[in-house]
């Protein structure tokens, strides 16, 4: 199979945040956006933003935006087939995608992902986290996507679903699982309280 593509999904609303952007609060001397893309770069052959909404105003990040299909605000699946479409676009066999507000996920996640889908009937895997005490919370905007179950997926969106794992789980979908012993790496900004988290752990982890 070819090198994935990625796609950062920026699709959501962020109303916990009060509305807007909020990949591009900062955190240290980049955005939160900026610390995603830096991630994401050597693990993919490709990048595009999935955002809705006027386009000019990532202009300054060079990245194609690809906005959802599906009307209304569908949830991540929406931004998956717009991904998806994307990179059947380019000839791509499969996309990898990740949280906009997410800038502390897995320098390896790509690789582990793959692995998860080896011996599965289709490359499809999400990530999961799982941390000292045993507990697993899957993480369903962090996944490997084949282009060939675009169109199936296209097909549950129109009829209604909503829920990544009751589309994953019907395709049999692999599991990465990354362990951790304090901070989550899949640890998201949702709230002004998570910010002020993301900067005091920027400023250990994060140059």
């Amino acid at each position: 199979m070819k090198q994935p593509v990625g796609v950062i999904l920026a699709g959501g609303q962020a109303t916990r945040m009060g509305g807007g952007d909020k990949g591009r609060l900062m955190l240290g001397e980049r955005s939160i956006l900026g610390h995603v893309i830096d991630r994401m770069t050597p693990q993919v052959a490709d990048i595009a933003l999935n955002a809705n909404g006027e386009a000019g105003r990532f202009a300054d990040i060079n990245l194609p935006v690809v906005a959802d299909s599906v009307t209304g605000y569908a949830g991540p699946l929406a931004g998956v087939l717009a991904g998806l479409d994307w990179a059947g676009e380019l000839g791509a066999d499969a996309i990898v995608t990740a949280a906009a507000d997410t800038p502390f996920f897995p320098c390896d996640l790509v690789p582990q992902l793959l692995m998860a889908a080896e011996d599965r009937r289709h490359c499809l895997a999400l990530a999961a986290s799982q941390a000292a005490d045993g507990k697993l919370w899957r993480q369903p905007t962090f996944g490997l996507w084949p282009v060939s179950l675009r169109n199936d997926l296209r097909d549950a969106l129109q009829t209604g679903l909503r829920k990544v794992v009751l589309w994953t789980d019907k395709h049999d979908a692999g599991q990465a699982v990354f362990t951790h012993d304090g901070l989550d790496p899949f640890f998201n900004v949702n709230t002004p309280e998570d910010l002020a988290e993301a900067r005091r752990l920027a400023g250990e982890t994060t140059k």
